[in-house]
Formats: structure tokens, sequence, C-alpha cells
């Protein structure tokens, strides 16, 4: 049963039980509305507590709804709250843990209100592109004031119960037993004649209501340029100041069919369940037992193994730091003390929470001292030769069922796992840098890992704030090899006619948070020249603009040296447009014998983006991926790809693959088109007019 009813001294209880966090499905919807009917209907019974069960009041929608005929049928979640509203009986919401988007909207209808403290209360609608649509933008604001409402309306941001005790939301904070004290608090508004009062019916007082919201809507419109809901959100509002809560009410409702139409809400709800469909891994249930992970160990203080250990200390877990010099020890705990430091300037952190996550590592020089890891994590040179050295010391110190995982961003891990005789506890977790703040965990599965490592990574990831996805091996794994044909292009066409800037321009323009150039400028131009130079040793036949090499060669490799594929002036990131390089460019360009044109845009954006989609799609084929979204979730989490579109997949879902395929068959025709194979998906999904997701 998705909701129980029972009776306690007269007051009728209405528990939500729809784990795990009560979304009002349908079966809830209708167990509320039958709960209050049954109540209506018993003489004995003189007031009613709607309540959740488990580890939350509701969180809003029963997401496995969305996009199916339940999410629609009736009762809807306006008819639920009628149903309260117009209940003879009083009617108290008791909430607790979270009550968020609809549970909160369900509250409002209620006559009465109490909280128990650390409740998080939202409407978090606008991270999905859409709006509070059961009434939210309208009872909000009767509620807690316009200011408050509509900062909460239009970021999504939970407030915790006991900051809105004062705000008009609840009547009454629970002091002690939640149930108990709701029970007590209906009881004694039974002893008084109804009608019982409403949010709806109360005034929204503001000082000078138009002007605030004048200043909002420019100021929201100004932050929120690509996404079409903080200001409908604005605009919700208003309708209700201006003209009264049922007008307001209908124009929210037309605001919400607008919205979830709109492809930045379908590209915000796509990430939304393509980051609770990443996790999951088709044939590994979630009932698969896992490994108790209590202290991990991290190989290498660098900058990526500093970053890597602060994600454990942030999740309380103690960390084992090794490294063979005492320098670069000291160097990486300084690294770490620093960036922590920055947090407490920042008001982010607290001196003592400083002092604590410090105080959980336990710094190294010898491998000994990596006998009692469960899991253990190597950050260290990228060159196999170097991992295998590591990997066969590790198998003759860890002890048995402790995880061996390589920070390996391109390397076989299957070679890794040979390096030991357990090759089922050897996994990938190729975090990226900055590691202690980027959310992606590529988790790069060996033909021989075992379920449950599996399992306990997608779980350790989860408690230190990843977003996981599952990459089989290959050469650069999902997200490098993307990127690789991605670079590929944007180099062919400097040598076509393009220049650094434009490029970067013209895909920052598209959304990109970097472009090509400026982002192999952050990351050093040296990283990209090993992976050519062993790409020339191993794939002799792919063909490379060579244009980049001659960067390399004259020692331009990026911010860390001053000069890249940009100026830089000491001290900044700023990045200038060289005329050194412009001028080497097109030097290149004509020794290769190559034309120079003009390249547009449009044709910047499409080579660019069609490259990440057809070697992403190699990648399904493969299945070194097991759907597309883990594919848009790699780039959304990873590479700056523009949340509201979606990832290049979904983005290639929305302009059509018929138009994607048509594009790259016109770009194979051009100088350099042999860098373009297309994918037989492509082609076979575009005849049939079908979808990567």
């Amino acid at each position: 049963m998705a909701v129980d009813y029972t009776t306690r001294d007269g007051v009728a209880v209405i528990t939500l039980n729809n784990p795990p966090v009560n979304g009002l499905g349908h079966s809830t919807r209708a167990g509320i509305v039958d709960g209050l009917a049954r109540a209506a209907s018993d003489a004995a019974v003189t007031a009613i507590v709607i309540t959740g069960g488990g580890k939350a009041f509701s969180g809003g929608a029963d997401i496995t709804e969305f996009n199916t005929p339940k999410a629609t049928q009736e009762p809807t979640l306006h008819t639920v709250i009628k149903e309260v509203e117009k209940s003879a009986k009083p009617v108290v919401a008791a909430i607790h843990s979270v009550a968020m988007g609809g549970g909160l909207e369900l509250a409002l209808g209620a006559h009465y209100r109490i909280a128990a403290p650390g409740a998080q209360i939202a409407l978090p609608e606008v991270k999905l592109g859409i709006l509070p649509g059961a009434g939210g933008t309208q009872r909000l604001p009767r509620a807690i004031g316009l200011e408050a409402a509509l900062n909460m309306i239009v970021t999504g941001v939970p407030v915790l119960s006991e900051k809105l005790a004062n705000s008009g939301l609840f009547d009454a904070m629970a002091q002690g037993d939640l149930l108990e004290e709701a029970i007590a608090f209906a009881r004694k508004a039974a002893d008084k004649p109804g009608p019982y009062p409403l949010v709806r019916n109360r005034k929204i007082e503001h000082p000078n209501a138009e002007g605030f919201l004048q200043f909002s809507r420019n100021t929201v419109a100004a932050m929120s340029k690509h996404y079409p809901a903080p200001v409908k959100c604005v605009d919700a509002v208003a309708a209700g100041v201006q003209q009264g809560f049922d007008k307001g009410l209908a124009y929210e409702r037309e605001c919400f069919l607008e919205l979830v139409q709109t492809p930045e809400s379908h590209a915000l709800r796509h990430a939304f369940f393509g980051e609770r469909a990443a996790s999951k891994i088709p044939d590994v249930p979630s009932s698969t037992p896992t490994r108790d992970i209590q202290k991990v160990a991290v190989i290498g203080a660098g900058t990526m193994g500093g970053g890597i250990t602060m994600n454990f200390l942030n999740a309380g877990l103690p960390v084992t730091l090794l490294e063979t010099k005492p320098e670069a020890l000291d160097r990486g705990l300084a690294t770490i003390r620093k960036n922590y430091e920055a947090q407490v300037k920042k008001g982010k952190l607290s001196a003592e929470k400083l002092e604590a996550r410090m105080a959980l590592i336990r710094p190294t020089l010898t491998y000994d001292d990596l006998k009692e890891a469960d899991l253990i994590i190597e950050a260290v040179f990228e060159e196999l030769g170097v991992k295998e050295q590591v990997f066969k010391r590790l198998d003759e110190v860890a002890k048995p069922g402790a995880i061996l995982a390589s920070n390996t961003s391109t390397l076989d891990v299957d070679k890794i796992a040979a390096f030991t005789k357990r090759p089922q506890d050897v996994v990938g977790l190729h975090f990226f840098s900055p590691a202690n703040v980027m959310k992606l965990l590529e988790v790069v599965r060996g033909k021989e890992t075992g379920k449950d490592v599996l399992a306990t990574v997608m779980q350790v990831a989860k408690k230190i704030r990843k977003t996981a996805v599952v990459s089989g091996v290959c050469d650069g794994f999902i997200g490098n090899r993307m990127v690789e044909q991605y670079i590929r292009q944007a180099l062919n066409m400097l040598e076509e006619g393009a220049l650094p800037a434009q490029v970067d321009r013209a895909i920052e323009k598209f959304g990109f948070a970097m472009g090509p150039f400026r982002m192999s400028d952050l990351a050093g131009n040296d990283i990209g020249w090993a992976i050519r130079k062993r790409r020339y040793q191993e794939q002799p036949d792919m063909k490379y603009s060579k244009v980049a090499d001659r960067l390399c060669e004259t020692g331009r490799f990026g911010q860390k040296t001053g000069a890249g594929w940009y100026d830089y002036k000491a001290g900044e990131r700023s990045a200038l447009p060289s005329k050194l390089v412009d001028e080497m460019i097109v030097a290149y360009s004509k020794e290769a014998g190559v034309e120079r044109r003009k390249i547009g845009d449009e044709e910047i954006v499409e080579r660019l983006v069609f490259a990440l989609v057809n070697e992403g799609a190699k990648i399904l084929e493969e299945g070194i991926a097991s759907k597309a979204s883990d594919v848009d979730m790699v780039y959304l989490t990873g590479y700056g790809f523009p949340l509201w579109r979606g990832g290049p997949m979904l983005y290639a879902d929305t302009v059509g693959l018929y138009n994607v395929e048509r594009a790259i068959r016109r770009y194979t025709q051009q100088p350099n088109g042999d860098a373009w194979e297309i994918a037989p998906s492509i082609v076979e999904l575009a005849a049939k007019g079908g979808t990567f997701n």
C-alpha cells in the first residue's frame, strides 16, 4: 500500500508509504483522497494528520511516472490539494526530513503545518527546467512573504525548517515526537469550529511589490539567459500578486505546460534521469553484496593524488598517503592544507573541520603502511612501466579482498590488472582534475573486474559525491577517446583556415565552458603531444594535423609555461591571442600545401560536436558504454558540455540524426575528410527516424 490509514484518539493519520522519498505517484495520490473520504465519513474522527513514513514527508512527484499516463491520471496533485483544502475536518501536515516540490505543495494545501527541526524545505522544479505546477508559485509567497518565496522558487535551493520557523509557513515546530505533537495539535484545532484557515486566502504583503518583481525579473533574466524557467517563475508569482490566487494558479499551469515542452527542460530532465541511470549497471543487480570500505590509501601526493585524497577526507574516511620522497610528501600535504584554508577564508569550512580533515591523513614513505587499506588508488605518472612497478608491489602488500584502483586516463586496465595475481580486485577509477572539485568519476571495468568490486566502487562514488559512469576498456575510455576526435577536428580546422581564438569563441558561444585551445593550454599541450607520439607508433594510418606538434616543439605548453595557443601575462589566466602562433599556423598551412579558406562558426560547431557524437556512437556500438545517457553524463559532468543542451547524444537526437548524418557526409568530402568514418548506428537510426536516447 502506498498510503497507510490509522486512527488515534479520534484523529485519522494518513501516512505516505512510497519509499524512498514518498513520491506522489498515482497510487499515493489516490490513497490520500481515499483516506480523506474515509475520515470525512467516520463520525468518530474529528481531525486528520498527513505525514510521511520512513525518511521523508514527501520528495514530490514520483519520477518513475514522468512521461507516462499515470503522471496526469486523476486524482492529480491539484485534485488532492483541493480535497485537502475543502475538508470539513482540520488537516494538519506533519513535516519531517524532506518536503520538496509536490510534497511541499501538498503541505501548503493543509489547514495547518507542524515541522520537525532539520527538515529540508524546497521547490526544486526550476532545476528540471519547469516551475512548481501544483500551486507552489501561488501559495508559498502567501505563506512566507514575496521576497523569501521568490528566492526559493527561482533557485530551487533547500532551506532548513528551523530557518523558516517564524516565516508563517509553520504553525508550530515540534519539540519532541513529531507525530504525537501533530495529533495533539489536530485535536486542539478540532475544538474550534470551521472553516479552517487556507494559505490561498492570505494576502501577499509587500511595500512595493511591482518594483520588486520588475527588479527580480531583470536580475533573473540576466543570470539565466539559457534557461526560460526562472523568468517564468517570476511571471507566475507576479500573476498571483497582480490578478489574485485563481488567475495566478491558472497562469502557473499554463507556464508549466509550456516549459515541459522546451528543449532546455527536456535536457535538464534527461540529465536528472541520466545521473540516476548511470549508477545502474545492466548485469550487476542492486542486490550484489559490497565490500566494506573503512580505510583508503592513495599513492602519489601530486595534484591528482592530493585532490583524490580530499574527496575521502571530506567524507570522513581516513587516508594513508604514500610518496617516494619526503619533500614530495610535504609538498602534497601543504597543497591539501592550502586548498582547505582557501575554503575557510570563503566561509565554506570551519577551522575545526580543516584540522579534523587533516588529522585523517596518515603520510607515509613505505608500502608496508598500506596493509590495512580496503581501497588503494594509485595516482602516479601515466606510463605503463611505472604502473607495473606499483601494482606488482601492491600485489605483495595489500590484504586479500582489498580493491586496487588505477587513476589512469588512457592506459589499458586489463594490462594493469595482469601485473597482479588478483585481476578480479582491479578497477579503473579515473578522477578528473581538479579531483576534489570535478563531479565525474569514470569507473573502468576490466574484463575480470568482480561484480562486487563494481558495486562497491559505485557505492563509494556516491559517498564522495561523484557522478560515476562505467566504461569498458579502450584507449581513452569514454571521455578522452571522444575528446581526441574533437581535438583532431579542431586542429584540422586550423590547418584549413581557422585560428584558435575563432574556434574557441564559436564553441563557447554554443555553450561550452571552454574551447579546445584554451582547454589544451590549461591541461598542458605536452599531454596531447605525448598521446599523439604514441598514436604515430600504434596507429600510423591515423592522420593528424602536425600543427600542434609544431607549437610544442617551440616549448609552448600552455599556462604553465606562460605561452601556448595563447599568450599569458605572469600571474594571470586570461588567454591573449598570439600573433606569433597565428603566423605559425598560416605558415604551416602553406608548407602542408593547404589553401586556407574562411570557415564559419556553424561549421566549427558542427565539426566539433558531431565528432563527439560520431565517436560516442561507436563507443555504444562496441559496448564500451551501456547507454547513450552515460555518454552524455560524462560530457555534462567532466567536459563542460552545456547542461541546457543535455550532452552530445541528446543534442544529436534534438537536431535529428538525419541531419547529423548529412552533415558528416558533407565533411567527408572536404580536405581532411578521411578523419571521418561515420558510425553505422547513426546511418541506421537516421534511416528509421530513431534516436540514441
